[in-house]
């Protein structure tokens, strides 16, 4: 493979960027479109004071799950980072067992005085005017039939009352996905005149706030206006220019013919990606984006071909996830011209991978997070938003805290 099939030009990149603006807009007008354009009728609020609440964060095969405080408008987390765990395989195919262990670690924690749980759920999911969802299809290698089309939050508030009785007494579990959490909790940036949640980790996906104006499917019964959370689901997004080796992981994955960009940039494939291209070779169970990750920060202990090649699919998906970002803030710039400052609230184990090595002076290879920027900023010029500035900085909880202010709201 002496072409990089993996390469994308600027022109190519612009051209992936103004087609997922366009179905952007399409999304937004109608249901059921390859960006489905999920709105959340969740309104953050701004007036937390003095509160407790309980936090689910499932993002995938990781779970976590805390209480959040308030004191005086200032969260605190319990426990530090909260209680974390990796759900078992079968987890991710019985809803049984899944619940299991989703209850298990909140039952360890002191759940005195709660009675809210924002319920961080990062899988394709309707809004309900009453704050929870309708799971449209699972993602990430989940695959529990059962519970599509089925509410999330009041399925699982009920499990937890019978559960955990006389522990916990759960009025309302309100749910959002891990973009829109992101996307909350960067509203303490009074600065910014827009926001982006952004997630590349072991899946990818954005979410943006839109006028409800510009939200044509908008529920008839939603009477309140103004800006709505809009869950995109763009790791469903189909770019052009995606190579021979896309179209066998896709073939091969067991959600054919969707997702296909998240096939093509998250954690959860871009190890196979590697495997595909080296076939006959044998990589390690799990061979996902961390370990790409430490063979770039030690390419001395691997095969030069293997450091080379993983360079590649590194830089190709941090340069697509650029290209999705400046087709967003394209579509944001049409509905609001006078835009020039967009906070990006960003999350995930690749987004902000990084050499191992510890004050990584020389021979380092360049961040992720660094790439998408870089790659960000030339393709705003490009497309005549030079005047345009993303803002992103690295802040720990974005899930749990925007997930807090969603159950408090």
């Amino acid at each position: 493979m002496k072409k990089n099939i993996f390469d994308l030009s600027t022109e190519q990149l612009k051209e992936i960027a103004q087609t997922l603006q366009k179905r952007i807009e399409v999304g937004l007008e109608k249901k059921g479109e390859e960006i489905l354009a999920i709105p959340t009728y969740i309104n953050p609020r701004k007036d937390i004071k003095n509160e407790k609440v309980l936090v689910l964060d499932l993002g995938g095969t990781n779970y976590r799950v805390a209480v959040v405080e308030f004191k005086d408008g200032v969260p605190t987390i319990h426990p530090e980072n909260g209680y974390k765990i990796k759900l078992s395989p079968k987890a991710m195919r019985d809803k049984d067992t899944l619940f299991k262990e989703i209850t298990d670690p909140i039952a360890q924690l002191d759940l005195t005085g709660v009675e809210k749980v924002g319920y961080c759920f990062s899988f394709p999911a309707d809004s309900t005017l009453d704050g929870d969802a309708i799971l449209v299809r699972w993602t990430k290698g989940f695959d529990i039939p059962e519970m599509i089309g089925k509410p999330i939050g009041a399925t699982l508030r009920d499990h937890l009352n019978k559960e955990l009785a006389g522990k916990v007494n759960i009025k309302k579990i309100n749910v959002i996905n891990d973009t829109v959490a992101s996307l909350f909790s960067g509203l303490t940036d009074t600065k910014a005149q827009a926001w982006i949640g952004l997630i590349v980790g072991t899946g990818t996906n954005m979410a943006a706030f839109f006028d409800a104006k510009n939200i044509k499917k908008i529920d008839k019964g939603y009477k309140q206006g103004g800006s709505i959370a809009v869950n995109l689901e763009s790791g469903n997004f189909k770019p052009p220019y995606l190579s021979v080796v896309d179209e066998k992981i896709d073939r091969y994955s067991e959600t054919r013919g969707a997702q296909r960009f998240e096939k093509a940039i998250s954690g959860l494939y871009l190890g196979r990606i590697l495997e595909y291209v080296f076939s006959c070779d044998e990589f390690e169970e799990g061979f996902d984006a961390s370990r790409i990750t430490y063979m770039l920060s030690y390419p001395d202990m691997f095969k030069s071909e293997y450091v080379e090649m993983a360079q590649k699919v590194y830089d190709r998906s941090a340069k697509l996830v650029a290209a999705s970002l400046a087709g967003l803030v394209q579509q944001m710039v049409k509905f609001n011209p006078s835009i020039k400052s967009v906070r990006l609230m960003a999350d995930g184990s690749l987004f902000w991978s990084k050499d191992y090595k510890t004050n990584c002076v020389t021979h380092c290879f360049t961040s992720y997070k660094d790439l998408v920027m870089q790659e960000l900023h030339t393709l705003l010029k490009e497309m005549g938003m030079e005047g345009v500035k993303v803002n992103v900085d690295e802040q720990a909880n974005i899930n749990l805290v925007g997930s807090a202010i969603a159950g408090l709201s």
